[in-house]
């Protein structure tokens, strides 16, 4: 049982959601129009938009958001 069944970030890791919206960009500069962030749009890779969310809680929040806006669609 589900302790958190109306959280959809619930069980969901920052590398899963960035995937995620990766694909459904079809790539970083899609995602890097969508979210205007310099670890999407300057030399964009798993690793450093990793450690940029993980320090930054507004981009985090950004990619968060876009992420669950996409999935209730």
């Amino acid at each position: 049982m589900s302790t958190q069944p109306n959280n959809p970030l619930h069980g969901k890791t920052l590398q899963s959601i960035i995937e995620f919206l990766l694909d459904y960009y079809d790539g970083w500069e899609q995602l890097g129009i969508n979210i205007n962030i310099k670890c999407f749009n300057e030399n964009p890779s798993m690793n450093s938009s990793l450690k940029f969310l993980r320090k930054t809680d507004w981009a985090r929040k950004k990619v968060e958001d876009l992420y669950v806006q996409i999935i209730s669609e």
